[in-house]
């Protein structure tokens, strides 16, 4: 059975420096009908249980660690047997929403994850959060960029632990070269493609976006 991507959104709220907004978050399931791979676990986890319908989860991928991508990770995780998975360098974020439990595992550079039939890469681009990670799926032509890259800009980087002179480079050296064809989901907002950012890509530079 080949892999599918399926795809949910969940409301709640995001929290960092000392404010609070509303904010609607997308959930992504891949795998087949044995088993699956969570990116993010945002609000409710009954929603995310929904998509993922008794499946075996191999993991709960973290793209970063603030509260609007990981508060109801550690609940998912219990209610599934799978390891949370998050980059060391945004433990510094986790450890606000999470101070009681650590991340099951780390996400590195260039690792390799697999399941239901998908293969991925995962790529860390700092900026929008210090740990920041993208996961690549070459066998779905899709990468998975959370907060780092949206359709009509990057993430933001105007509150704490983030930086736009780092993440324009992350785009620039890590997720530009990706094939023109490559589907871009993220952590919030519609879908687009590389080839769509890199048409937009000089113009967020010169505005500062």
């Amino acid at each position: 059975m080949a892999a599918r991507i399926q795809h949910t959104v969940t409301s709640g709220t995001f929290t960092l420096d000392g404010a609070t907004h509303d904010v609607d978050n997308n959930v992504w399931v891949v795998g087949d009908d044995r088993e699956c791979l969570v990116v993010d676990a945002p609000h409710e986890v009954d929603t995310i249980l929904d998509l993922v319908d008794g499946r075996s989860v191999r993991a709960v991928l973290c793209t970063h660690a603030h509260d609007d991508h990981v508060r109801r990770a550690p609940e998912l995780a219990d209610e599934t047997g799978a390891p949370v998975l998050l980059h060391p360098d945004d433990r510094v974020l986790w450890d606000l929403t999470h101070p009681e439990r650590s991340p099951d595992g780390k996400l590195t550079h260039d690792q390799e994850l697999r399941a239901g039939g998908a293969q991925f890469r995962i790529i860390h681009t700092p900026g929008h959060a210090p740990g920041s990670v993208c996961a690549y799926s070459p066998t779905l032509g899709t990468v998975f960029t959370g907060d780092t890259l949206f359709a009509g800009g990057p993430g933001a980087t105007g509150r704490s632990y983030s930086d736009f002179g780092v993440i324009v480079e992350s785009i620039r050296h890590h997720l530009l070269p990706l094939p023109d064809e490559t589907v871009v989901h993220p952590g919030h907002g519609e879908s687009t493609t590389i080839g769509a950012v890199r048409a937009e890509f000089d113009a967020w530079v010169e505005r500062g976006w």
